[in-house]
């Protein structure tokens, strides 16, 4: 992952039970705000373009599928080097663009390695992703096979039970050893927004992962019946923006699941701007997971580029 030379890393802070339970959401409040986000006029022409292209940066290009084959993985990962097209980066003025990262299952580690040569990080997804609900003993060894098998990233799910019974010790014990076992790899901590209940157990899960020393908070897996929306967002940020102010790390932030138009791109680069300034508008602070993301995004560009847009085929799929 790059980052600054002079980066810090979260580190485990302890678990703050008094200020867990003090943790309350305004959910009229949140969804005021994601409406009024909603409804602004985005940003265009040469600025939309510069902005885009920052949002290929911030990609996690992604496969989490049950048929996943080598081959498929290893059209991401060429994909994921040259995200755009030669003729649309020249025209754009940009060189070396890549996306973040590649996101992928354990199992094909290796062959998305063999194409990226450590060019950029590859996240793999672990501890019985997508339910979590294997041992604890089991979920680590995952952990430490995934970061021997060469990823560099690892997005963790958490137990959703502890959030949903408020065991916060339990949960805050769990992710510490997900911390540990990960090493030098970075861990993003995936909550599962959608199957929290309440804004108030998202706030509640993301100061606990952090406390624990959590690099990422993630809001889902992808699976899930409901996954990133922008209150959601506005509520994990803001607890990422609370969580700097009391102890000085900066956490990142990851929305997955269902971001796949260039314009909901821009909504996320939106709350990360107006919520936590132009520092988290990097890909060692600010990922989207998606697949079909990338996809869009191009067809935008090259519409600013020709005046043109094109049909989805004619665009390289991941």
């Amino acid at each position: 992952m790059t980052q600054p030379a002079d980066f810090k890393r979260n580190e485990a802070v302890g678990l703050d039970l008094s200020w867990i339970e003090k943790i309350h959401v305004n959910r009229n409040a949140a969804d005021r705000r994601a409406a009024s986000l909603n409804a602004r006029r985005s940003v265009k022409k040469e600025y939309q373009a510069a902005w885009l292209i920052r949002a290929i940066q911030c990609i996690d290009l992604t496969t989490l599928s049950g048929d996943d084959t080598p081959g498929r993985v290893e059209r991401l990962a060429l994909k994921a080097l040259r995200p755009l097209r030669a003729d649309l980066c020249e025209a754009l003025g940009v060189q070396g663009l890549t996306t973040g990262a590649v996101c992928v299952y354990h199992e094909m580690i290796k062959p998305a390695a063999a194409i990226i040569q450590g060019r950029i990080p590859i996240a793999a997804v672990s501890t019985a992703f997508p339910a979590g609900l294997s041992s604890l003993e089991t979920k680590i060894r995952e952990i430490e096979l995934s970061v021997a098998a060469g990823a560099t990233e690892i997005d963790i799910v958490i137990t959703r039970q502890h959030v949903l019974t408020g065991n916060w010790q339990a949960l805050y014990e769990e992710m510490r050893l997900y911390r540990q076992a990960c090493g030098e790899a970075h861990v993003k901590a995936i909550l599962a927004t959608g199957d929290l209940q309440t804004l108030e157990n998202v706030a509640k899960a993301s100061w606990v992962c952090m406390m624990a020393g959590a690099d990422f908070i993630k809001t889902s897996t992808g699976k899930e019946g409901v996954n990133a929306t922008i209150p959601v967002s506005l509520v994990m940020v803001r607890a990422i923006r609370e969580y700097h102010e009391r102890y000085g790390f900066q956490v990142g932030y990851k929305p997955a699941g269902g971001v796949s138009s260039a314009k909901s791109a821009l909504q996320y680069l939106t709350v990360m701007k107006e919520e936590l300034g132009n520092d988290w508008l990097q890909p060692h602070l600010f990922r989207i997971g998606a697949s079909s993301l990338l996809t869009d995004i191009e067809r935008q560009l090259e519409h600013y580029v020709t005046g043109q847009y094109s049909a989805n085929h004619r665009h390289a799929q991941p």
